[in-house]
């Protein structure tokens, strides 16, 4: 009961301030940019004109799978970063204006205020991913030709889960500071990091979280789940449960001090 009355409490705030509204919206216009862009890109660049006499505009067109990847990879970028930004003064900004105070000055679970916020802001996340890949797939369809539905599913599921570990992550950091400025900065910098590390180690690191995309990738064009993407999916949900347990620890050891 305790933690519905937070998550409700959670619920009804986000809706206030629209992001039930908003947050799918943008979500949307980032995955379905990129396909888009690149199927009319020659017809645009054809009637905008400018072009010497002659000349054949010849840019290859993307498969389907690579045209949603495309949305995968913006998701990936912006998404996260809208991720990041909606989700940046979860709890500091209510240990900014006192609240955090008055809340937990009541008998409340650490567990309960931590993971009430975490599942609120994740529903706004999945419902966002769900719209926006759904809206890309659609595109693609028209487009550039057809993606198994069942497939598109799958792949959401895992992306979900890297959404997941980004929430986890940004309200880590929530716990360590009131700053949601600074809240952001560090989120982004672990993320940029952990990204980089894959990136230059991805040949040691294959059950990285941040190769889950890339792995989707190649499900799309195989079909077959491949067992990099299962570990790198037990992984952002082992470091995703991790972040959650340290932020409650953190909570904890503030109230103690």
């Amino acid at each position: 009961m305790q933690w519905f009355v937070i998550f409700k409490k959670e619920i009804l705030e986000n809706w206030r301030n629209l992001k039930w509204i908003w947050v799918p919206i943008v979500f949307v216009l980032f995955a379905i940019m990129d396909p888009i862009t690149t199927y009319y890109l020659p017809k645009i660049m054809d009637a905008a004109g400018g072009m010497p006499d002659g000349s054949v505009i010849d840019i290859p067109m993307p498969n389907a799978t690579e045209a949603l990847m495309m949305s995968f990879g913006e998701l990936g970028l912006l998404g996260v970063l809208l991720t990041v930004v909606i989700v940046m003064s979860t709890i500091s900004g209510e240990m900014k204006s006192g609240i955090y105070e008055m809340i937990l000055s009541k008998p409340v679970k650490f567990t309960n205020y931590v993971s009430a916020k975490f599942m609120s802001m994740m529903l706004i996340v999945l419902l966002s991913l769900v719209i926006s890949v759904i809206a890309a797939w659609y595109y693609v369809m028209i487009l550039f030709g057809t993606i198994d539905f069942t497939h598109l599913l799958i792949s959401l599921f895992f992306f979900a889960l890297y959404f997941a570990l980004v929430v986890s992550i940004v309200m880590m950091v929530n716990t360590w500071t009131q700053s949601s400025g600074l809240v952001a900065f560090i989120s982004l910098g672990i993320i940029i990091a952990v990204n980089v590390l894959t990136n230059i180690y991805g040949h040691i690191f294959t059950w990285s979280p941040a190769l889950i995309s890339d792995y989707i990738g190649e499900f799309l064009a195989s079909g077959h789940l491949s067992t990099e993407l299962w570990y790198a999916a037990l992984m952002a949900f082992v470091f995703t449960v991790a972040c959650l347990q340290f932020a409650i620890v953190t909570l904890k050891n503030r109230v103690l001090h």
